[in-house]
């Protein structure tokens, strides 16, 4: 059984399922995923995409709106909170800070980084952690927002080991997706070797980031199988201990979620 710990399943082009989406979850099943976490992005969205994932208990969700979008609407004060209440809802984010993709004076991007941070903390909610070409300005906030109250996951983890380590050290865990499957991957690589086998979640961050074999295609819940397995071949291990430490540890961080034990 594995668990993809962070995809976007409302941003999924549905064409080669006919266009339904029930079609897609059956796929998803047969490939042995057992739970997903549907992924916020911004604010204009997401009552759609709950709407979509509502009528399975296999998917939970987050509410959140990303760093990168300087003009997407922002969270009123506690609207993250209210939001969050919903059933599904197990985490928030994702968030964080992006300097590849943004220029200019991006105060905005700390700013709402922080808002997201307060609102965990207030509804005690785990935080989904986006981080490109920040490294340092991430971690000064989350220490000085004191994220390691509600703790959570830096999602698509593409750093190196150093920072690995500062985020486990304030109780973060690591997410790695399809990334880690690519030769120029070398240093993540080394992360994935690393990273305690409690602290480690497996993502594909679909449609986005395909892992090889399907690398620049349309990423795919299924194809979460081959993050499992890079990992375990990295790790010398096997893929069902893999899938077993990743989920226990999916359901541990996400202490909302409804776990197939608990859904029979």
């Amino acid at each position: 059984m594995l668990v993809d710990s962070h995809c976007h399943l409302d941003r999924l082009d549905l064409t080669p399922f006919t266009g339904e989406f029930a079609r897609l979850m059956d796929a998803v099943e047969a490939a042995g995923i057992a739970h997903l976490l549907c992924v916020s992005i911004n604010l204009e969205s997401y009552s759609t995409m709950l709407e979509l994932v509502e009528p399975y208990t296999s998917i939970s969700t987050s509410v959140g709106v990303h760093p990168n979008d300087q003009n997407r609407r922002e969270p009123e004060p506690g609207e993250l909170e209210l939001l969050a209440e919903h059933p599904k809802n197990v985490a928030i984010g994702e968030t964080g800070l992006d300097y590849y993709r943004s220029e200019g004076d991006l105060d905005w991007q700390r700013d709402r980084f922080r808002r997201h941070i307060r609102a965990a903390r207030a509804c005690e909610r785990p935080l989904i952690i986006h981080t490109r070409a920040a490294r340092e300005d991430t971690l000064a906030i989350m220490r000085s927002e004191q994220a390691e109250q509600v703790g959570g996951v830096m999602h698509c983890f593409t750093e190196d080991w150093e920072m690995a380590q500062a985020a486990l050290d304030m109780g973060f865990y690591i997410s790695l997706s399809g990334i880690v499957t690519f030769n120029s991957a070398g240093e993540l690589k080394e992360v994935a070797k690393k990273v305690p086998r409690d602290r480690l979640l497996i993502e594909t961050d679909a449609p986005y980031l395909a892992p090889a074999p399907h690398r620049g295609k349309p990423n795919l819940p299924q194809y979460l199988v081959r993050v499992a397995e890079c990992i375990a071949q990295l790790r010398g291990i096997g893929v069902e201990e893999v899938a077993e430490f990743t989920t226990q540890n999916f359901f541990r961080l996400f202490a909302r979620a409804e776990s197939p034990a608990a859904q029979s």
